[in-house]
């Protein structure tokens, strides 16, 4: 018997490695033809902290204009400091999951100034916006419901409407089209349960979503209204609320991040009445089978919420700087939409060539990053430049310098 286990257990490693080679080598050939195709993406590697302008590694600064740190608060001194006091106080995490091992008195004070600037009963927090967004669809909605998705949503949204019971209508509207968005909440009349989930930034395209048009359509067929409002806090509203905010409208849910503007780290969140919010604390996944907000973000989300709370300034300087850098563009003939953003997409149509694009404003002293498919559609492939409170004005004329000789080029 030995010996036929023995050639039985010779064959069959032979057969895995054979098609482990295989799959190994179809996988280099794809990544093979990323480079000849000049799709091939690079990161850029930093060797100081995310400001104004970055150090490349190698000694080289250059203007930022790729970063999502729009109020200036990654590398403040207040959230640096609130991040070493909340280690200092709670050491480096939870080690296990919240309901196992217990919640840090940190977690509560963050959620409950998430849910005061969200204006909700209640907030609980998750690793990042991505998790809370999985954490939230597939709890609330199931067999019978129904979720209604705007087209041109952020990857989480579309994940985690896809992570939904296949008992659950999924629908999708076409970008910002109140009546396609009407058909879809007809079409889902009959179900027990009703949400739409838009971005209130689109973080592709800059604009904002039609909240008050989602509203009225969303109440006239009953339906709870979410907004992730991770490239609006901070941005958008008289005090950086978010969406809601600069339209004057109330949601039901809202999700966000505390990676983007409020603090630059990670984590994310989900704000909402407190019935919605004890839900997720009970059955979403992502908060039962993953640690707790590492306390170190937690503190440092928490001075930068405050810091936006005392100085409201940082949102009207923000929106100073984008209305000049997108003027700018638009002088030199660049088309860029027209919206209150600090997201200024200037499409190119060709992956490659908005790489190369990258490239040449490097080159030029500039970081901005080229996207092209799978992360846009193909033949939308753009450059993204994304503003900060804490750019100079000679930042941005540099940058606009930059923006003037790839275009002659």
């Amino acid at each position: 018997m030995a010996p036929i286990q023995s050639v039985y257990d010779y064959v069959f490693t032979k057969i895995k490695d054979f098609t482990m080679s295989n799959t190994i080598d179809e996988i280099r050939g794809e990544i093979d033809a990323l480079h000849e195709a000049g799709t091939y993406k690079t990161e850029p590697v930093l060797s100081g902290p995310m400001g104004p302008t970055v150090k490349l590694v190698g000694g080289a600064e250059v203007i930022n204009l790729c970063s999502n740190n729009y109020l200036g608060l990654a590398n403040h001194p207040d959230v640096v400091a609130g991040a070493k006091k909340a280690m200092d106080k709670y050491g480096n995490g939870t080690a296990s999951v919240r309901f196992i091992c217990g919640t840090f008195s940190i977690h509560l004070e963050l959620e409950k100034v998430i849910a005061e600037f969200c204006g909700t009963e209640k907030a609980t927090t998750y690793v990042s916006c991505w998790n809370a967004n999985e954490a939230f669809v597939p709890s609330l909605i199931g067999p019978g419901d129904a979720v209604i998705s705007d087209e041109l949503n952020h990857a989480s949204i579309i994940d985690a409407c896809r992570l939904c019971s296949k008992k659950a209508q999924r629908l999708i509207y076409k970008h910002s089209d109140m009546d396609d968005l009407a058909r879809c909440l007809d079409e889902a009349k009959g179900a027990r349960r009703k949400l739409v989930f838009t971005d209130g930034v689109f973080s592709m395209e800059g604009d904002l979503a039609d909240l008050p048009g989602i509203v009225k359509a969303a109440k006239a067929h009953d339906a709870l209204v979410a907004v992730d409002d991770s490239h609006a806090h901070g941005v958008v509203g008289r005090t950086g609320k978010g969406t809601p905010e600069h339209f004057g409208v109330t949601v039901d849910i809202v999700t966000g991040t505390i990676g983007k503007a409020l603090g630059g780290a990670a984590g994310g969140f989900i704000a909402a009445a407190s019935p919605i919010i004890e839900l997720m604390v009970q059955r979403s996944r992502p908060q039962l089978f993953s640690n707790a907000l590492p306390p170190a973000v937690a503190g440092g989300a928490l001075a930068a919420l405050a810091l936006l709370k005392r100085e409201p300034n940082r949102v009207a300087h923000l929106q100073e700087n984008v209305a000049y850098l997108r003027d700018g563009l638009t002088k030199l003939g660049y088309e860029v939409l027209q919206s209150p953003t600090a997201i200024l997409p200037i499409i190119v149509g060709d992956t490659a060539k908005a790489l190369r694009l990258a490239d040449a404003m490097l080159e030029n002293g500039v970081l901005i990053t080229g996207f092209g498919f799978p992360v846009v559609p193909e033949g939308t492939a753009r450059l993204r430049a994304q503003v900060s409170s804490v750019h100079t004005r000679n930042h941005l004329d540099q940058a606009l310098k930059a923006f003037g000789a790839i275009r002659d080029k």
